[in-house]
């Protein structure tokens, strides 16, 4: 079964971050991130593995 995408106001409730915090990495630390239309989207997994990195720090 396919993951379904998260909104950024999920993934910052999954991160325990502001949206606006998300919308900052996405922009400065290369949080992996799709756009759909004008809408942000992203895969838990993916972003868990970025946390793991050390990139959001």
């Amino acid at each position: 079964m396919s993951e379904s995408w998260l909104s950024a106001d999920d993934i910052a409730e999954h991160l325990g971050v502001t949206k606006d915090t998300v919308y900052s990495w996405i922009a400065d630390k290369g949080m992996p991130a799709h756009k759909v239309g004008r809408l942000w989207k992203f895969q838990r997994t993916e972003v868990d593995e970025w946390v793991r990195r050390g990139d959001a720090g």
